[in-house]
């Protein structure tokens, strides 16, 4: 970690501090990520203002709250996005790079709203719509990972 950026050593002591915070105020963690896909063959991706990479939309499933709630609640904050049917669960990985108790469910969406264009805000500093054949380059591993599990057959990876 000495030969990361300080933006880089910021950010992983911000995400280490939540998570502690959450394993003992949640025990288990819980999140969903939503694989936007529209008519173009472009899926959706933000990149956080605390974090670095492009993402798939999501987050938290929260006390009380369902995993559907908790993706539609995440899309349209993220994302301008509101889902025009149930999304199908593509998978359930366990995030072990976070924590020895997070896990995330996928699901992809393919019949959606884009309610506005999503402006940056204090959590979202770009998002948009991206071809599958030209993704940003600081696109995630786990969020590459995923897509080609859906998209390309590829097998599924018990892990995040």
């Amino acid at each position: 970690m000495s030969d990361s950026p300080p933006s880089r050593k910021a950010s992983r002591l911000l995400s280490l501090g939540l998570h502690t915070y959450w394993r003992f105020s949640r025990g288990m963690t819980l999140g969903v990520r939503g694989v936007v896909l529209d008519q173009q063959n472009r899926v959706f991706l933000i990149r956080h203002t605390y974090v670095p990479g492009w993402h798939l939309p999501g987050g938290g499933v929260e006390t009380g709250e369902t995993a559907l709630e908790a993706l539609g609640r995440e899309l349209r904050e993220e994302a301008c996005i509101a889902m025009d049917e149930p999304p199908s669960l593509f998978g359930v990985f366990f995030n072990n790079r976070i924590s020895r108790r997070d896990h995330v469910l996928v699901y992809v969406i393919r019949r959606f709203t884009v309610l506005q264009a999503k402006q940056p805000d204090r959590e979202i500093a770009e998002a948009g719509f991206f071809p599958l054949d030209n993704l940003p380059e600081e696109t995630t591993s786990a969020t590459r990972n995923r897509l080609a599990e859906i998209l390309e057959g590829q097998p599924p990876s018990p892990h995040w």
